[in-house]
């Protein structure tokens, strides 16, 4: 994909990110009128989004994750994958927050700014959604909560979300970490600078939780 397009998408994305959290607040009463449609700048932003990556990156595809992708043996490995480079990889990864604390209660994203080794993050739960990721993530998939089953649907909605669950599915284990290491910086090959599993690990991890990998011939 293109580098300018790809950053013209982030672009968009982030700005919907604010600006949606600046209409969450400043009109957090008037939920009643708007029904289930989405906030006018969160929708005109998927549209943008999806039409400057040419569905490389895809915001739509995240509402129409289904209960059958979350049941698909491929995705629950790549899931685990994601899990072992966050270091969540225990049960009680699901309340775990940025720096190894934890939190109480699956009713909402717990919003707790944590500081630790020079970097500061919201990040909370299975998959360390950031509270404005959730934000996002929620919205648009209609999640109730941030319970253990809300987190592995959202992870998966932002699985679509990089073009990756096709590739996930059919087993492209390199391409989908190499799309999804955008969005999780603890994969291999992430831009981020932060500590990263190998892709050795990674495919250890996706094969010992059932995951079957494509091979090229």
């Amino acid at each position: 994909m293109n580098r300018t397009l790809l950053a013209a998408a982030v672009v968009v994305a982030a700005a919907a990110w604010w600006w949606w959290g600046q209409d969450q607040g400043e009109h957090e009463y008037e939920e009643e009128e708007g029904g289930d449609a989405l906030p006018g700048i969160l929708e005109e932003a998927v549209t943008a989004v999806d039409q400057i990556t040419g569905g490389v990156m895809k915001l739509s595809a995240m509402s129409r994750v289904t209960a059958y992708d979350l049941q698909d043996r491929n995705v629950l490995a790549f899931l685990r994958v994601i899990r072992r480079g966050e270091g969540t990889a225990d049960e009680g990864g699901y309340k775990r927050l940025f720096g190894g604390g934890t939190f109480a209660s699956f009713a909402d994203h717990p919003r707790v700014l944590v500081k630790k080794n020079g970097y500061s993050s919201t990040a909370a739960g299975s998959y360390q959604f950031l509270s404005r990721t959730w934000d996002m993530t929620q919205e648009l998939m209609k999640l109730p909560d941030f319970s253990p089953a809300s987190q592995d649907k959202g992870a998966v909605g932002l699985i679509a979300y990089r073009g990756a669950l096709a590739d996930v599915k059919a087993g492209r284990l390199e391409a989908a970490i190499g799309k999804c290491a955008y969005e999780w910086a603890s994969l291999p090959g992430s831009p981020y600078g932060q500590p990263r599993i190998s892709m050795a690990t990674a495919r250890q991890v996706f094969l010992a939780a059932g995951g079957t990998e494509l091979v090229a011939a």
